[in-house]
């Protein structure tokens, strides 16, 4: 019942649009700061991450997630300047998708991913408070882009690769 409202309400989707807006906001500005800043760095990142992994509780020789830190030091590392790209740009375009509410649950699930790779680094900052609003936006699905580009997108997309819609209310959108 939840989470049908959850998905289906208008004032719900009002409520999530609020939240969409604030998170876009977050992203797109941290994003951008570190586009035109010019002074972001990935390899300083990735080093210390695998420098200092996290560790299980009580141990100083147990990694807490050992094949992520042997991504970051076989994969990511070596290549930093991709990362020194796809980092900035991901976040500033995750940005735009949830402000503009344009693709917005990608846009939001690849968002937790960026929060959920940086906690498994050891960076705690604000990701856990982003991935709790961040899944608030998922959970509401097609509702989150409602008052966006999705009321727009989405239905075309659908028509576009012919997928059917998922309730009967939708197929009124295509």
């Amino acid at each position: 019942m939840i989470g049908k409202f959850w998905r289906e309400n208008v004032y719900a989707a009002g409520l999530v649009t609020i939240i969409r807006l604030y998170l876009g906001w977050q992203w797109m500005h941290h994003g951008w700061d570190k586009i035109t800043g010019g002074t972001f760095d990935a390899s300083g990142f990735l080093k210390n991450a695998i420098a200092k992994p996290v560790m299980q509780s009580g141990s100083t020789t147990e990694k807490l997630y050992p094949t992520y830190v042997s991504f970051l030091d076989n994969f990511a590392l070596p290549n930093a300047g991709i990362f020194k790209v796809l980092i900035p740009w991901g976040e500033f375009l995750v940005g735009v998708g949830l402000i503009l509410g344009c693709l917005t649950t990608a846009a939001m699930f690849f968002g937790l991913l960026m929060n959920f790779m940086f906690m498994f680094a050891g960076t705690v900052s604000s990701n856990p408070w982003d991935i709790l609003l961040g899944f608030i936006i998922i959970t509401a699905a097609g509702n989150a882009g409602k008052f966006g580009a999705d009321y727009y997108v989405m239905p075309y997309l659908r028509k576009l690769l012919k997928i059917k819609p998922a309730s009967g209310k939708q197929a009124a959108n295509t």
